[in-house]
């Protein structure tokens, strides 16, 4: 399997669980409070990691009592920590709140996050032998553009889960290999409403008439959708589960997606393996607690290869 590098952010989520979320001004009682490591660059290294990738990441945590903490989550689930960073002040902050029907709200504060520059991934990155880098929206977006450019110069693909949401400069599209994105982050780039198959395909068409060469758009409970530059379009359902917390299901998605294409599957059967990681991460609380391991994954999809849908 060849190597995938992770380029983003790492987080101490802060979960709170409640009924039901707050109104605008309302005070209400959470039923529990938990410390789980996160950070959508963390979770999806988690991710690729334990899907049976060679995974490195390259981030920064803070000097505080939580960066040590996150750097061994990391180590402890099979990814490179040796180009994470410290930096002065806090680590990066998520406060999530997490209703009964395992919905999420986040709200991030980035700490050392937004201190990760371009000259930081110069000096940690080695190019060679990557067959995907992994990128985000929650390091400053200046170093993800850094980092675009010094991949497609090594010749390395670029794969951008767009998360938070932005607009993007046109000449951006034709330097990502794969640009993956839920409904709203596709109606954020797209000015598509997306909310099923059909309209999913539209945002798709617009992306890739911008240069990209392959979308794929994650739909909840309606699965996936993918198109590439050749016009080849994949749908593929998701699994029914009960969800608990689907606070990393798109990472879990995304990683474990990256992890089967490195290992050379196709790209249905590496959709449906993303969509089935996905399905498991959500039966979980928590952000890199819930991923699953690749074997955990395959014994998912046997068990459920007449229940998809």
């Amino acid at each position: 399997m060849q190597k995938l590098l992770v380029i983003g952010s790492i987080n101490m989520d802060v979960v709170s669980s409640v009924s039901q979320f707050p109104l605008p001004g309302e005070t209400i009682h959470s039923s529990g409070t938990m410390f789980f490591p996160g950070g959508k660059g963390a979770n999806q290294a988690v991710a690729t990691a334990q899907a049976g990738a060679d995974c490195a990441m390259v981030g920064a945590v803070g000097l505080d009592p939580f960066g040590d903490t996150l750097v061994a989550s990391l180590e402890d689930r099979q990814v490179g920590v040796k180009s994470i960073l410290s930096k002065e002040g806090t680590s990066g902050f998520a406060i999530i709140t997490v209703n009964e029907e395992g919905e999420n709200n986040i709200v991030l504060s980035e700490g050392a996050n937004g201190k990760l520059t371009g000259d930081d991934v110069d000096v940690e990155v080695q190019w060679d032998g990557v067959y995907a880098v992994l990128l985000q929206n929650e390091i400053p977006w200046q170093t993800t553009q850094h980092v675009i450019s010094a991949a497609g110069t090594a010749g390395v693909r670029v794969w951008l889960n767009p998360a938070p949401a932005r607009d993007m400069p046109q000449e951006l599209f034709p330097q990502l290999d794969t640009l993956i994105m839920n409904e709203t982050e596709a109606n954020v780039i797209t000015g598509v409403k997306v909310d099923d198959v059909i309209s999913a395909e539209a945002a798709a068409e617009h992306i890739i008439g911008r240069g990209t060469s392959n979308v794929i758009i994650t739909l909840g409970e309606q699965g996936c959708f993918y198109m590439n530059k050749l016009g080849e379009r994949i749908i593929v359902p998701a699994f029914r589960v009960k969800p608990v917390d689907t606070t990393a299901a798109g990472d879990t998605f995304i990683g474990a997606y990256a992890a089967a294409c490195a290992d050379g599957l196709g790209t249905t059967e590496a959709l449906t393996f993303a969509t089935a990681a996905a399905a498991l991460s959500v039966t979980r609380p928590g952000a890199q607690t819930s991923i699953p391991s690749k074997g955990e994954i395959q014994a998912f999809m046997v068990s459920r290869s007449v229940k998809r849908g």
